[in-house]
């Protein structure tokens, strides 16, 4: 049971929460100009434990939002930029033979790979085969990489926030759906407005050089996690959640007819985990004590893109997975 002191900290974590967020905001700012709603999402995903895949054509900031990101929060960072020739050690790491000079004894040593850090860009994740794409999902999953049988644990937290490239450019592997369920958001970039064009070229082709103070440490950012897990949520806030994910499974005869005629698979319990820890960290992120309806609406795209598969019929008819859940919440 909960004591007074405790529900106090609390409340007072999620002032402090609220009130870094603003600050990392103010900082990314510097390198970033709009992509408001993108940075407000990754913030969501980072406080759930979620991995973001941000998705938009070349040239939109993706990598430079991820890495000033990055630059706001005291963690290691790393970038892996995935390459067709790319193999699964050199993402996870590999065991080499060491020799001893004196005793000649040799004996194996592990030699860490880039995804031992807290944040991780995985640049262009759709440009190598899937064997490689695999390594790095296995990371997410288990928050460890076993390498002859031996596991070494990945330190907390940890982040991965993969760019790619939509699908229709050449010399791309797409992720199978089962990866791409590992990650809590699919985000899409949209292109700038005139305005927004406007100021990153006078900003980009001036000597103006960004300087991101950092906000959060390590320590900080798991005690903000922890919080995002505590947070309470009412049941018709769940049952929403719930009965929204369970409409887009065509196999059930309560699903409606819409889903029946252009969805070939629809989306799983795990959807509905992130629609409610989502809705969690946003609330917290606004200095809020517990999530509404809104909160759950406001993560419904980037939850479910990924997760509903359309068939033939909706792409005879131009029909997309955002069309669909647009329809869905209309409901």
């Amino acid at each position: 049971m909960e004591s007074k002191h405790d529900n106090y900290d609390d409340v007072k974590l999620v002032e402090e929460l609220a009130d870094s967020v603003k600050k990392i905001k103010s900082e990314i700012a510097k390198a970033i100009i709009g992509q408001d709603k993108a940075i407000n999402q990754l913030l969501i995903s980072l406080f759930s434990r979620g991995h973001c895949l941000l998705v938009g054509v070349p040239g939109l900031a993706k990598t430079l939002l991820i890495k000033t990101l990055a630059s706001v929060l005291d963690l290691k960072f790393n970038r892996i930029q995935f390459t067709p020739d790319l193999m699964p050690n050199d993402i996870t790491g590999t065991d080499i033979i060491d020799e001893d000079p004196v005793s000649k004894k040799r004996e194996f040593r592990f030699i860490s790979g880039p995804v031992f850090a807290n944040v991780i860009l995985a640049d262009e994740i759709n440009r190598t085969p899937p064997k490689t794409q695999s390594a790095l999902l296995e990371a997410m999953q288990e928050h460890h990489v076993t390498i002859a049988g031996k596991t070494y644990p990945l330190a907390p937290p940890f982040f991965v926030l993969a760019t790619q490239n939509p699908i229709e450019q050449e010399g791309t592997y797409p992720l199978p759906e089962a990866q791409l369920d590992r990650f809590m958001f699919n985000l899409w970039l949209d292109y700038p407005s005139v305005k927004e064009e406007v100021e990153i070229v006078r900003s980009t082709t001036s000597n103006y050089v960004p300087n991101p103070v950092k906000v959060l440490s390590a320590e900080q950012i798991i005690q903000f996690q922890d919080l995002v897990k505590k947070v309470p949520v009412a049941d018709n806030v769940i049952e929403y959640a719930v009965n929204i994910v369970t409409k887009t499974r065509p196999a059930l005869e309560t699903s409606p007819d819409f889903i029946k005629q252009w969805i070939r698979w629809g989306a799983g319990p795990r959807a509905s985990q992130y629609l409610i820890l989502a809705a969690k960290a946003k609330a917290i992120i606004e200095g809020r004590f517990s999530p509404n309806i809104s909160d759950v609406q406001d993560a419904l795209i980037p939850v479910l893109r990924h997760r509903i598969i359309t068939n033939f019929n909706a792409e005879a008819e131009g029909i997309n997975s955002v069309t669909v859940i647009e329809k869905l919440a209309s409901m």
